[in-house]
């Protein structure tokens, strides 16, 4: 498929752009029909809300605020009425709107103007819920709202509806995120054309994937946050997928090979990883079904539609490019050196010296890692999971106004209300309870309807508060069947707890579901049990970690200010399963990249020892440089201006910055080399029951069978003192890695091993004191010798 691609590289380009081009004007013309479809069957809140559907249909939807403030005077000034209240009436008309209460009129109008009396509110219900509400309707309550200002008159708005028409326009976030990525791939590659591969590949990727699943939010329920996260991953998967494979390009052209030749070859093992950790992504994003949280189903369908097609333009787009390119992915520095003939291989580089460090000290460079992620994860022993509220909105936006008005003139409590439901029951004895609970600042019963009421509860405390949290369940649990009424706590804030709680009991077998897939996928490709379990292992600390610092950001507080994302409050109760859909995928993606590479060196040397070193050496920098490019482009997305949004980017940059820098390039390959060879054990009836699934190629067929060998290869092992190295293992391997012949060398340091034909082989040479290496040695008719001098701590980095 490489080669086709590359061959015909103008046809696969124009079909890419065809396809581009068609989805985006498809998309376009039939607009977006995103659906948030929330609901939490078997919940108190659900209850209360049916409860209100069924009494009050125009008044069960959601309910947000209209609020204003005067420098000067007073609300109840006929100068502040007569532009507030033709506003409010105008709003009252609208289609969609169940009902207005103002402050000018009815029983309850002098509660809600403040003591002082230079604070005002109204509230605006919908018949919907805010999910449901349409955008072009709040945008024309807001506007109208807007009107009624005038110098000393301030008028903002609050609530769930409003909060979802002030998130800011998007692609800033994504576009300082692909500018960062391309200032790290031109430091890594100095190669302009090089450094705008990946980019592409990525725009292909995401543009496809954003365009399908706007078509699709037609035929199926996809919420608005899933362009979101489809953004967010298509980004980081497709810049690091084809970062992958332009590296192995690159290196293939360094060693002297042809153009098509590389690219080929690049595809065929670069590329075979990646189809492989596109796949553990999709089925870590598809764990999310498993929540029975129907509102994940189609972020589910827009990630996985987005990864995929990213996947396809890695394999596919990104060998014809190599092909329009040719040499130009190299910098010119590096064409001229080639000019001169190919570079030999760098054994003397960072990552080289860094493994080798690693074999020697496993246990120090284990235990060092593990405190460094126990101390990040300590914080997320303190996790609470719920909502953060509109204090936490930028200070610029309307809602954050009005969250910040109606608190300094009624009290925090005042932003998240609660709606005590009751069908049944003495309601006057259960509203003179729940004015005598703890921390309830007003209670107040709506006029009962088909024998419903609703009592509007108004805790002293803020929506995303702890004793807020506790006030609810003392109503449920204490106050409701102590009066001996039948009812029910609902409102935003009840729901947001519930759903943290739905959220939290679903999320063990979440985790067990999308480790015990991976496990299953590492386990076909790997032929191990124990590179599974190390896996799902490094992916639970990582998860740890990273929440931990979540914790202690948004949480405790620490360092807020810097991000401009206003108080430290719950984590959302979504983002859990989300970030570790997310996490579990990209984790796995390193953990696939690393480990192929050592499973590809250990079944051509059965040589533990030199499979790990070998694999942490040619890929932990090009794992570091992705992971560099992943941080960047989560870390934009702080400047989304969406919290729910900062929030994960900041979460999933921790997590990737983690897990590449310290559990795949430290932790990982130091248990490694203290497994040993136990690393790729496998039960004999289970490898035989197990389908095969091959990441890397296959092996390249072995030579010709003739009568005894056609040559040798002999001489002695030294040291670069010149004494002799017993015991040392000398291994005869095809150019392509197969093992031939492998021979210990003798008390002089004397070996010879058998050659089967002329040729070009690879001779590697390894002692436990003296570390290893591997030279190209080309053998003629008849013997060859080659004598071979180890030095204390070498290392070979030839492929």
């Amino acid at each position: 498929m490489a080669r086709w691609c590359y061959r015909h590289r103008l046809v696969v380009l124009l079909l890419w752009v065809g396809a581009l081009f068609g989805l985006g004007f498809s998309a376009t013309t039939a607009g977006t029909d995103y659906a948030n479809v929330f609901s939490l069957p078997d919940t108190d809140s659900k209850s209360a809300y049916d409860l209100m559907q069924k009494a009050f249909p125009n008044s069960s939807g959601d309910t947000d605020t209209v609020v204003w403030k005067v420098d000067s005077g007073s609300v109840k000034d006929q100068s502040v009425r007569s532009r507030i209240q033709p506003a409010l009436d105008e709003i009252a008309d609208m289609k969609g709107v169940g009902a207005v209460t103002g402050p000018y009129s009815g029983a309850r109008g002098a509660t809600q103007i403040s003591s002082d009396g230079t604070i005002a509110y109204a509230q605006v219900t919908f018949a919907e819920q805010a999910n449901a509400v349409p955008k072009e309707l709040v945008q024309k309550v807001v506007d109208t709202a807007r009107d009624a200002r005038q110098d000393g008159l301030h008028v903002e708005l609050g609530g769930q509806a409003v909060q979802r028409v002030e998130e800011p326009p998007g692609g800033i976030a994504e576009g300082v995120g692909i500018l960062a990525a391309a200032i790290v791939l031109f430091l890594a590659f100095g190669s302009f054309y090089a450094a705008l591969l990946p980019i592409g590949i990525a725009i292909f990727g995401v543009g496809t994937g954003l365009f399908s699943t706007q078509l699709l939010s037609h035929a199926t329920d996809i919420p608005d946050l899933a362009p979101l996260l489809a953004t967010l991953i298509g980004l980081g998967v497709g810049i690091d997928y084809a970062l992958f494979i332009v590296t192995r390009h690159r290196r293939g052209l360094q060693r002297g090979l042809d153009p098509e030749e590389s690219a080929v070859i690049a595809l065929n093992t670069s590329g075979r990883a990646v189809l492989f950790a596109g796949g553990t992504v999709c089925i870590a994003l598809a764990g999310m079904l498993v929540t029975n949280l129907r509102f994940l189903d189609g972020v589910v369908v827009g990630t996985s539609l987005t990864v995929v097609l990213s996947v396809l333009a890695a394999t596919t787009l990104l060998p014809a490019l190599l092909g329009f390119l040719g040499p130009r992915v190299l910098s010119r520095k590096q064409r001229r050196k080639l000019a001169d003939g190919p570079e030999p291989e760098r054994t003397d580089n960072l990552a080289v010296r860094w493994s080798a460090a690693v074999q020697k000290r496993p246990r120090r460079i284990a235990v060092f890692a593990l405190v460094v992620m126990a101390v990040l994860a300590f914080p997320v022993l303190s996790l609470r999971l719920g909502a953060t509220d509109q204090g936490n909105d930028n200070t610029s936006t309307t809602t954050r106004k009005a969250y910040d008005l109606l608190a300094d003139g009624f009290g925090p409590g005042f932003n998240g209300p609660l709606q005590v439901v009751t069908s049944s029951g003495d309601t006057a004895t259960l509203v003179k309870d729940i004015q005598g609970t703890k921390d309830v600042a007003q209670v107040a019963a709506l006029p009962p309807t088909d024998g419903v009421t609703v009592i509007q509860v108004v805790p002293k405390t803020s929506p995303q508060s702890v004793q807020t949290d506790d006030l609810i369940d003392t109503l449920r649990d204490k106050v409701i069947p102590g009066a001996g009424a039948t009812g029910h706590v609902g409102g935003v804030t009840a729901i947001s707890k519930d759903f943290a709680a739905v959220t939290g009991d679903r999320l063990p077998l979440f985790v067990a579901t999308i480790i015990g897939l991976s496990f299953l996928l590492l386990l076909l490709a790997f032929r191990s049990l124990v590179v599974p379990l190390t896996a799902a292992l490094m992916n639970l600390i990582a998860a740890a970690a990273s929440f931990g610092v979540l914790v202690a950001i948004f949480q405790w507080g620490w360092g807020l200010d810097m991000l401009g994302l206003g108080k430290e409050g719950p984590i959302n109760a979504f983002l859990p399963v989300i970030m570790l859909s997310l996490l579990f995928g990209l984790s796995m993606d390193y953990q696939v990249f690393l480990v192929s590479r050592m499973h590809e060196e250990w079944v051509h040397t059965k040589d533990n020892a030199r499979a790990v070193r070998v694999g942490l050496a040619e890929t932990s920098r090009v794992i570091n440089s992705a992971a560099l490019i992943m941080v960047c482009v989560f870390l934009a997305f702080v400047l989304s201006g969406n919290s729910g949004a900062a929030t994960a980017g900041v979460g999933l940059a921790a997590a990737v910055a983690l897990d590449a820098f310290i559990l795949r390039t430290a932790l990982v390959p130091a248990a490694m080399h203290l497994l040993g060879n136990s690393n790729w054990w496998l039960p004999g009836w289970l490898d035989k029951s197990l389908p095969h699934l091959a990441v890397e190629p296959a092996e390249e067929p072995a030579p010709a069978a003739v009568e005894g060998p056609s040559s040798a290869v002999h001489g002695f092992v030294r040291t670069t003192e010149g004494e002799p190295v017993e015991g040392a293992s000398v291994t005869l391997l095809t150019a392509g890695g197969r093992r031939l012949d492998r021979v210990e060398s003798l008390a002089d340091g004397s070996y010879i091993v058998s050659v089967p034909a002329p040729g070009t082989y690879l001779l590697a040479t390894t002692a436990t004191s003296y570390g290893s290496v591997a030279r190209k040695v080309a053998v003629a008719d008849g013997p060859l010798v080659h004598d071979v001098e180890l030095a204390e701590g070498e290392v070979d980095a030839v492929n």
